[in-house]
Protein backbone atom coordinates (compact mmCIF):
# COMPACT_ATOMS: atom_id res chain seq x y z
CA UNK A 1 0.00 0.00 0.00
CA UNK A 2 1.14 3.04 -0.87
CA UNK A 3 -0.24 5.33 2.06
CA UNK A 4 -1.31 4.55 4.96
CA UNK A 5 -5.34 3.77 4.65
CA UNK A 6 -6.39 3.61 8.17
CA UNK A 7 -5.18 7.13 8.75
CA UNK A 8 -6.28 8.61 5.58
CA UNK A 9 -9.61 7.26 6.29
CA UNK A 10 -9.47 8.08 10.05
CA UNK A 11 -8.57 11.99 9.04
CA UNK A 12 -11.95 11.99 6.57
CA UNK A 13 -13.94 10.41 9.01
CA UNK A 14 -12.41 13.04 11.57
CA UNK A 15 -13.40 15.96 9.42
CA UNK A 16 -16.19 18.28 11.13
CA UNK A 17 -17.44 21.40 10.60
CA UNK A 18 -16.37 23.56 13.55
CA UNK A 19 -18.36 26.97 13.82
CA UNK A 20 -16.22 30.09 14.90
CA UNK A 21 -18.10 30.84 18.03
CA UNK A 22 -16.15 27.26 18.79
CA UNK A 23 -12.91 28.73 18.23
CA UNK A 24 -10.19 29.69 20.97
CA UNK A 25 -8.21 32.74 21.31
CA UNK A 26 -5.29 30.75 19.93
CA UNK A 27 -3.55 32.48 16.61
CA UNK A 28 -3.38 30.46 13.32
CA UNK A 29 -0.26 31.62 11.61
CA UNK A 30 -0.02 32.57 7.84
CA UNK A 31 2.48 29.70 6.97
CA UNK A 32 -0.76 27.33 8.43
CA UNK A 33 -2.79 29.18 5.86
CA UNK A 34 -0.59 28.95 3.35
CA UNK A 35 -0.28 25.61 3.49
CA UNK A 36 -4.16 24.54 3.37
CA UNK A 37 -4.16 26.38 -0.31
CA UNK A 38 -1.14 24.60 -1.35
CA UNK A 39 -2.72 21.38 -1.07
CA UNK A 40 -6.26 23.28 -1.76
CA UNK A 41 -4.93 23.30 -6.04
CA UNK A 42 -4.13 20.45 -5.75
CA UNK A 43 -7.94 19.26 -5.90
CA UNK A 44 -9.28 17.66 -9.56
CA UNK A 45 -10.15 20.01 -12.72
CA UNK A 46 -11.19 19.12 -15.95
CA UNK A 47 -8.84 20.04 -18.56
CA UNK A 48 -6.49 21.39 -15.91
CA UNK A 49 -8.15 24.75 -15.40
CA UNK A 50 -7.69 25.03 -11.54
CA UNK A 51 -10.58 27.25 -11.25
CA UNK A 52 -9.88 28.11 -7.88
CA UNK A 53 -9.01 31.31 -6.04
CA UNK A 54 -8.51 32.79 -2.79
CA UNK A 55 -9.11 35.64 -0.98
CA UNK A 56 -7.65 35.52 2.71
CA UNK A 57 -8.96 38.18 5.21
CA UNK A 58 -7.15 38.07 8.33
CA UNK A 59 -6.11 40.72 10.79
CA UNK A 60 -7.98 44.35 9.89
CA UNK A 61 -9.20 42.81 6.47
CA UNK A 62 -11.67 40.26 9.05
CA UNK A 63 -13.44 43.34 10.50
CA UNK A 64 -13.91 45.00 6.81
CA UNK A 65 -15.27 41.58 5.88
CA UNK A 66 -18.04 41.61 8.54
CA UNK A 67 -19.23 45.15 8.35
CA UNK A 68 -19.34 44.19 4.53
CA UNK A 69 -21.74 41.28 5.90
CA UNK A 70 -23.63 43.05 7.98
CA UNK A 71 -23.91 46.21 5.71
CA UNK A 72 -25.08 43.45 3.05
CA UNK A 73 -27.52 41.86 5.40
CA UNK A 74 -29.70 45.16 6.54
CA UNK A 75 -29.53 46.30 2.78
CA UNK A 76 -31.28 42.72 1.44
CA UNK A 77 -33.45 42.13 4.14
CA UNK A 78 -36.70 43.98 5.56
CA UNK A 79 -36.70 45.67 8.14
CA UNK A 80 -39.16 43.57 10.26
CA UNK A 81 -37.67 40.61 9.14
CA UNK A 82 -33.90 41.24 10.17
CA UNK A 83 -32.65 38.48 13.21
CA UNK A 84 -30.29 40.29 15.65
CA UNK A 85 -28.68 36.59 16.25
CA UNK A 86 -28.03 36.84 12.44
CA UNK A 87 -27.52 40.42 12.14
CA UNK A 88 -24.79 39.50 15.06
CA UNK A 89 -23.42 36.32 13.41
CA UNK A 90 -22.87 38.03 9.93
CA UNK A 91 -20.75 40.98 12.28
CA UNK A 92 -18.78 39.08 14.37
CA UNK A 93 -17.68 35.73 12.76
CA UNK A 94 -14.76 36.52 10.85
CA UNK A 95 -13.31 38.57 14.26
CA UNK A 96 -13.91 34.73 15.76
CA UNK A 97 -11.50 33.47 13.28
CA UNK A 98 -8.18 33.95 12.60
CA UNK A 99 -8.67 33.79 9.04
CA UNK A 100 -11.58 33.93 6.67
CA UNK A 101 -11.05 32.63 2.85
CA UNK A 102 -13.12 33.50 0.41
CA UNK A 103 -13.87 30.53 -1.86
CA UNK A 104 -13.91 31.68 -5.68
CA UNK A 105 -14.15 30.47 -9.06
CA UNK A 106 -12.42 31.62 -11.68
CA UNK A 107 -14.54 31.16 -14.69
CA UNK A 108 -12.83 29.68 -17.68
CA UNK A 109 -12.41 32.61 -20.91
CA UNK A 110 -13.65 30.18 -23.90
CA UNK A 111 -16.23 28.72 -21.28
CA UNK A 112 -15.55 25.34 -22.91
CA UNK A 113 -15.39 23.35 -19.75
CA UNK A 114 -19.09 23.06 -18.09
CA UNK A 115 -19.51 25.86 -15.30
CA UNK A 116 -20.49 22.96 -13.06
CA UNK A 117 -17.52 21.65 -13.52
CA UNK A 118 -15.08 24.40 -12.14
CA UNK A 119 -17.74 25.04 -9.47
CA UNK A 120 -17.18 21.11 -8.41
CA UNK A 121 -13.53 21.67 -8.90
CA UNK A 122 -13.43 24.34 -6.62
CA UNK A 123 -15.61 21.99 -4.07
CA UNK A 124 -12.49 19.51 -4.06
CA UNK A 125 -10.10 22.12 -3.56
CA UNK A 126 -12.28 23.15 -0.59
CA UNK A 127 -12.56 19.45 1.05
CA UNK A 128 -8.95 19.79 0.22
CA UNK A 129 -8.93 22.83 2.79
CA UNK A 130 -10.47 20.99 5.23
CA UNK A 131 -8.81 17.42 5.56
CA UNK A 132 -6.06 19.89 5.69
CA UNK A 133 -7.08 21.77 8.57
CA UNK A 134 -8.25 18.54 10.63
CA UNK A 135 -4.52 17.17 9.62
CA UNK A 136 -3.27 20.35 11.84
CA UNK A 137 -6.00 20.23 14.86
CA UNK A 138 -7.88 23.32 13.33
CA UNK A 139 -11.80 23.67 12.69
CA UNK A 140 -13.04 24.87 9.60
CA UNK A 141 -16.65 25.62 8.48
CA UNK A 142 -17.97 26.44 5.14
CA UNK A 143 -20.57 29.18 5.27
CA UNK A 144 -22.67 29.70 2.22
CA UNK A 145 -24.89 32.83 3.03
CA UNK A 146 -27.15 34.03 0.28
CA UNK A 147 -24.74 37.24 0.01
CA UNK A 148 -21.80 35.46 -1.44
CA UNK A 149 -23.49 34.24 -4.45
CA UNK A 150 -24.63 38.43 -5.26
CA UNK A 151 -22.96 41.20 -6.97
CA UNK A 152 -22.09 42.80 -4.53
CA UNK A 153 -19.95 40.38 -3.13
CA UNK A 154 -18.43 39.85 -6.72
CA UNK A 155 -17.33 43.88 -6.62
CA UNK A 156 -16.19 43.58 -2.85
CA UNK A 157 -13.81 40.69 -3.71
CA UNK A 158 -12.95 42.44 -7.04
CA UNK A 159 -13.75 39.08 -8.83
CA UNK A 160 -15.22 39.06 -12.57
CA UNK A 161 -18.67 39.43 -13.93
CA UNK A 162 -18.52 35.38 -14.64
CA UNK A 163 -16.37 34.32 -11.89
CA UNK A 164 -18.21 32.94 -8.78
CA UNK A 165 -17.92 33.18 -4.90
CA UNK A 166 -18.77 29.83 -3.90
CA UNK A 167 -18.54 30.54 0.03
CA UNK A 168 -16.56 31.70 2.83
CA UNK A 169 -14.00 29.17 4.50
CA UNK A 170 -13.39 29.59 8.49
CA UNK A 171 -10.34 28.77 10.59
CA UNK A 172 -9.67 28.93 14.10
CA UNK A 173 -8.20 26.43 16.82
CA UNK A 174 -10.95 25.01 18.31
CA UNK A 175 -11.69 26.04 22.05
CA UNK A 176 -13.25 22.74 23.30
CA UNK A 177 -13.06 18.70 23.00
CA UNK A 178 -13.21 17.95 19.01
CA UNK A 179 -16.63 16.81 18.06
CA UNK A 180 -17.96 13.70 17.13
CA UNK A 181 -19.73 12.15 13.90
CA UNK A 182 -21.81 9.67 12.23
CA UNK A 183 -22.53 9.20 8.83
CA UNK A 184 -25.41 6.37 7.27
CA UNK A 185 -23.86 3.64 6.68
CA UNK A 186 -23.43 2.71 2.79
CA UNK A 187 -26.29 0.39 2.42
CA UNK A 188 -28.64 3.47 2.92
CA UNK A 189 -26.91 5.53 0.44
CA UNK A 190 -25.77 2.80 -2.72
CA UNK A 191 -27.07 0.65 -5.21
CA UNK A 192 -25.08 -1.68 -6.96
CA UNK A 193 -25.80 -2.29 -10.41
CA UNK A 194 -24.66 -5.87 -11.75
CA UNK A 195 -26.10 -6.84 -14.97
Amino acid sequence: MKYNLSEVTELMKDRRTIYPEFYSDRKVHKEQIELLLNNAIWAPSHGLTQPWRFKVFMEEGKTRLGEFMRDMYIKNTPADEVHDIKLGRMTNRPAKASAVIAICMERQASEKIPEIEEIEAVACAVQNIHLTATAYGLGGFWATPKLVYTDEMKEFLAIGPKDRCLGLFYVGYPGQDWPKGQRKPIEYVTEWIQK
